[in-house]
């Protein structure tokens, strides 16, 4: 079985989440997807709309995920791959090259982003 390990926010889910998350699903069987925690996303100066319980049963509900983890700290990643024997790690394109200290654990991908769909341009839109 191959694993797949991708991290997030997730907070609005739109279809360019949907669209990543089922392009991570197709690189492997079994999809593990880390969601940042309340805590964490305020270290990372961010805050979000849903709080990380809504945020993780959003994400259970969707097909392609098969595990949902918290996401608590930046450096969590090298021990993800290793305690959840991770195959691939995948995440958007925007964060090209930030991840690829994790080569020597597994394979990385940076998937293209869906163009014109983000949180941040839906938070705008909104006025939030």
């Amino acid at each position: 079985m191959k694993r797949v390990l991708t991290y997030g926010t997730f907070d609005l889910m739109h279809y360019g989440h949907i669209r990543l998350l089922k392009r991570a699903k197709s690189l492997g069987d079994y999809l593990i997807v880390a969601v940042s925690t309340d805590e964490f996303n305020a270290i990372k100066g961010k805050k979000s709309y849903h709080n990380y319980e809504t945020r993780k049963k959003m994400l259970e509900a969707i097909r392609y995920v098969d595990l949902v983890i918290p996401e608590d700290h930046w450096e969590q990643k090298v021990d993800d791959v290793k305690n959840y024997y991770v195959d691939t790690f995948c995440i958007g394109d925007d964060w090209e090259g930030e991840f690829d200290f994790l080569k020597e654990h597994c394979e990385v991908n940076y998937l293209k982003r869906t163009k014109g769909i983000s949180t941040t341009k839906i938070k705008k839109d909104l006025g939030m």
